[in-house]
């Protein structure tokens, strides 16, 4: 009897050790530089989802910091107004930026000096000479930048890209046309800190072609795998120079294929919100109407598909939880992603392309990268 109960005592200790649930991995330390980009509330009012920690804020302007605090009950220790003695205080393994476009050079030489990755809010830079300073940084101390979009996260986006590159319901891409944008920064109220440095042609890099047109090109080159357009063609406006006397508040920009065309569509001139994108291909189209509402069309049918989409899984629903998994490494970046830096190079290839185009009246042609 003795030998029998050791032997399932054994049995018990070893059932144990083998069925044990993998450990939960700790929080990403994650630090946030600048509060003045309205997109820092998604990360701010995000739900606990268990997978980060905000370590540490950088933020010079003290009233921004303080208005901050009393929103979101955030202690005093958190906030830093020097970037360095940030990164060096609190150490995080990444950075989230939410200042201007400008400052993502500054910010991306800082974390990568120290081995920190980084997600700035697009588009990656200002111009094409930041853009790649970025990318030297970025290879050379093998760090990972990414750029968020709002846009990567929409079911539609996900199912549109299935739809189009996996299944081929369209047939060969023949035209892509994008449209984003709002009535405007100023009237829709975003707040003073933001619309000061998204109006200024240097710490934004322009007005509506950057702020929205960043979003088509995004898409585009998602959607083409890659491939630079052959040329660029744009046409900017002032509709209302009157709130806007320093950058465009329309644009309109068309990229050239072998075999195919797009049209992206920027403006802060729309009667209200959208981002959109329509596909048409030899057999049919896929329009994406916004995050969940798909319609669908075939060769040789009549009537058009409608589709209402649930919320992607994780990580691909979420930004913060889809830089955790590249951090960790449990998602492979492909140069071709929508927050690659390949991707994104590309994406300030094509704007600054736009910018010239606008400026001189003529097409310009890109070499291939």
């Amino acid at each position: 009897m003795y030998r029998i109960l050791l032997i399932i005592c054994a049995m018990l200790c070893f059932s144990s050790v083998t069925y044990s649930k993998t450990p939960t991995p700790k929080p990403l330390k994650l630090a946030v530089a600048g509060l003045s980009h309205a997109h820092v509330h998604g990360l701010l009012g995000r739900p606990d989802r268990g997978d980060i920690e905000i370590v540490g804020i950088q933020e010079p302007n003290q009233e921004l910091v303080e208005r901050i605090a009393d929103q979101y009950g955030l202690q005093d220790k958190l906030f830093f107004s020097d970037l360095d003695k940030m990164l060096d205080g609190v150490k995080p393994q990444a950075v989230v930026a939410f200042g201007s476009i400008y400052d993502h050079l500054h910010i991306v030489q800082s974390c990568a000096l120290r081995g920190i990755h980084v997600m700035v809010e697009k588009p990656l830079a200002v111009n094409l000479e930041h853009a790649r300073a970025i990318e030297a940084l970025a290879k050379k101390y093998s760090i990972h930048v990414l750029t968020n979009y709002e846009t990567t996260w929409f079911p539609s986006t996900q199912t549109l890209c299935d739809l189009v590159r996996d299944q081929q319901v369209t047939g060969p891409i023949r035209k892509i046309v994008v449209h984003d944008g709002h009535e405007g920064p100023q009237e829709i109220g975003v707040n003073p800190e933001f619309l000061e440095w998204l109006i200024d042609p240097v710490r934004n890099g322009g007005g509506a072609l950057t702020d929205f047109g960043c979003y088509g090109a995004n898409l585009v080159s998602w959607l083409m795998d890659g491939a630079s357009p052959l040329t660029v063609t744009a046409v900017t406006q002032q509709i209302k120079p009157e709130i806007y006397p320093a950058v465009e508040d329309e644009a309109t920009i068309i990229l050239t294929y072998p075999k195919s065309q797009a049209i992206i569509q920027a403006s802060w001139n729309w009667p209200f919100s959208r981002k959109d994108i329509q596909v048409y291909g030899k057999s049919g189209y896929v329009h994406a109407l916004d995050g969940i509402h798909l319609r669908i069309r075939k060769e040789g049918e009549t009537d058009e598909q409608s589709r209402v989409l649930e919320q992607n899984d994780s990580p691909l629903d979420d930004p913060f939880a889809y830089l955790t998994a590249v951090v960790r490494e449990d998602i492979k970046l492909a140069d071709t992603d929508l927050s690659a830096l390949a991707n994104n190079i590309l994406v300030v290839r094509i704007l600054d392309a736009a910018k010239k185009s606008a400026i001189t009246g003529k097409t310009v042609t890109l070499a291939p990268r």
